[in-house]
């Protein structure tokens, strides 16, 4: 089991959407600190004032894509907080629902860099620290549509991909070397958090914030290998492996809708 109780969170992204909500339910359950990193001043600004405990929290502005400000942003933040011992890399973006020909080059490094590379940065910090303790926790939010190709969002299912093959394999890695260094890779479907503002699911309904934030807590806790959110989703990942492509397409992209999920997607508004 990894006790929150009196150890210090660093949360990525955590100035909005279940990024915010896991660090309240963090502050509910002990924790020592609750650490937001975000790239909005007023999002972080919203999220400590939420959270109504000075003492037990601190935010730090930085954008997870610049190597140069998450090294310097990490030191600062276990000179002033103490070390990361629990570490969830929660910040990500989606930059549209642009087929794959209508993405710029600017827009395709973003999302690898914010989704993919950042996560990995982050725990390369982290790891070092957590290792010579002997305990610590690196949870990762890919998403469910790292398991399952989506017209519409082929950049951002690429980012999720990776993050979910990188993840596990780094938890083998610790498991192979018998630490005592855990991680949780998770991946929810649609969130109704407003990043995925627009889009319309038939077969697997949009999931609650706060009910995922609390699993996501709980699959931490438990030490959980992997967590797909909900866990039926795990239904359709089956019928991949059992159908043949034309026959999943047919009857889960077209006839359940997956397919069509991000065709009215509009995000979050700046």
């Amino acid at each position: 089991m990894t006790r929150i109780k009196d150890k210090c969170v660093l949360i990525t992204g955590a100035g909005s959407g279940i990024g915010r909500i896991m660090g309240r339910l963090a502050l509910e359950k002990g924790a020592r600190k609750v650490v937001v990193w975000d790239i909005s001043e007023e999002n972080i600004a919203a999220s400590l004032a939420s959270y109504g405990a000075p003492e037990r929290t601190a935010g730090y502005r930085v954008d997870v894509s610049e190597d140069g400000q998450v090294a310097e942003t990490f030191a600062r933040t276990c000179r002033e907080c103490g070390e990361v011992e629990i570490l969830i890399n929660c910040a990500g973006i989606i930059t549209g629902n642009k087929t794959f020909e209508r993405q710029t080059v600017g827009e395709i490094r973003r999302t690898m860099e914010v989704n993919t590379v950042a996560p990995m940065l982050l725990a390369r910090l982290a790891l070092p620290g957590m290792i010579a303790r002997g305990e610590g926790h690196v949870c990762n939010i890919a998403s469910a549509a790292g398991m399952i190709s989506n017209p519409r969002m082929s950049v951002y299912a690429a980012s999720k991909w990776a993050v979910i093959g990188w993840s596990d394999s780094v938890r083998i890695e610790l498991q192979e070397a018998r630490s005592g260094v855990h991680v949780t890779t998770v991946a929810p479907y649609y969130i109704d958090t407003g990043m995925f503002r627009g889009v319309r699911s038939r077969l697997v309904p949009i999931l609650d914030p706060e009910k995922t934030a609390c699993r996501i807590l709980r699959a931490i806790e438990r030490n959980r290998d992997f967590c797909g959110i909900p866990w039926g989703f795990h239904l359709i990942r089956l019928a991949q492996g059992l159908l043949p492509t034309a026959w999943f397409d047919r009857i889960i992209g077209q006839w359940a809708g997956i397919y069509h999920t991000m065709d009215h997607f509009t995000g979050r508004k700046p």
